[in-house]
């Protein structure tokens, strides 16, 4: 939900390294008010990473970012997103068209291709895990209500003309980025290196401040794919990490071993509790989290504790138990 209270930010660029541009580019969250697009030189152009979200307005914040450090939209020779989040890959249509470059992202991004090209049915099957979930029928529909009319942050759906895979080399003025996969935030998510530089762009894998957020319901086990992600980073032994919200931190490892206790904490927080009496998802939340429910956190922790009692599921510790007549299923110690 917008946060009309808040004086909303403008886009922003500024040079962190030779041949490295931030383009910090607004988004209308509370909590979270900008996202960073990067532009990488390159030849006569730039890579740029990550695009910002689309709503009225977006595009002229980014192309004042780029103006700042005496760029523009036209001259981006290719377009690399970190996932196919809104907020990564919502004007990559607007890119594209303007600058007639080509897109890189991961192939497994069928949960924003989805989300851009059949909204309503997104919105349905959300809602539908979330009464499945345990959440009443109230809250349900002041929630359908309040999307009606919102746009979905994403400018159109286009098509990666290239699978960004390892293997895939991005090529720029700083020398070759290795592309490596890290799902878990999405399961289209990943990470560029620079080896020589040991320089991370790490999308909305690591992140200064540490906030773990999973896409529930388009792969396996979510919260596992994450650890399994911070292991493959972790051997990439980063000096500098260009991270998706925030500014540029070098303590890799210390943002590393954060998040890997975070999600521990909570992994034992909610089999504890499913430990001591059979409930819902919805019913579970606060007791994890030991703070009230609102319209601003519940979609947010319901989805993350959904991926904890997933991953306590496939690793042994919890089972679900479905609903009767068509009931929310409940969960429970295995």
């Amino acid at each position: 939900m917008p946060d009309h209270t808040r004086k909303r930010e403008v886009g922003r660029g500024e040079r962190v390294l030779p041949g490295v541009w931030r383009l910090r580019l607004p988004l209308p969250w509370p909590g979270v008010p900008h996202c960073n697009a990067w532009a990488i030189a390159a030849g006569d152009g730039i890579v740029m990473v990550d695009t910002g979200m689309h709503e009225p307005g977006s595009e002229g914040h980014l192309d004042r970012a780029l103006k700042q450090v005496n760029l523009k939209v036209e001259t981006t020779r290719l377009l690399v997103c970190t996932h196919a989040h809104s907020d990564h890959y919502g004007q990559a249509a607007t890119v594209v068209r303007r600058a007639g470059c080509e897109l890189w992202m991961h192939p497994n991004h069928a949960h924003a291709r989805e989300a851009a090209t059949d909204p309503d049915a997104a919105l349905v099957q959300r809602l539908e895990v979330a009464r499945q979930s345990g959440v009443p029928a109230a809250p349900l529909e002041a929630y359908k209500e309040a999307r009606k009319g919102q746009g979905n942050g994403v400018a159109a759906y286009v098509a990666p003309d290239r699978d960004l895979v390892p293997g895939v080399k991005v090529q720029t003025d700083l020398g070759a980025w290795d592309v490596v996969e890290t799902p878990g935030h999405a399961p289209s998510h990943v990470c560029l290196f620079q080896p020589e530089r040991r320089l991370l762009i790490s999308g909305d894998h690591l992140l200064g401040r540490v906030s773990i957020y999973y896409d529930y319901g388009w792969s396996d086990d979510p919260a596992g794919e994450f650890l399994t992600s911070l292991d493959r980073v972790e051997a990439l032994d980063a000096r500098l990490c260009l991270a998706g919200h925030g500014r540029t931190f070098s303590d890799v490892q210390g943002h590393i071993d954060a998040n890997r206790a975070l999600v521990r904490e909570r992994l034992a927080k909610v089999e504890e509790v499913v430990t001591r009496e059979v409930l819902t998802a919805f019913d579970a939340v606060p007791r994890v989290y030991e703070d009230a429910v609102t319209p601003m956190n519940a979609a947010w922790w319901l989805q993350e504790t959904l991926c904890y009692l997933r991953h306590l599921e496939v690793t042994g510790r919890a089972a679900r138990i479905p609903g009767e007549d068509g009931g929310p299923e409940r969960w429970t110690a295995a």
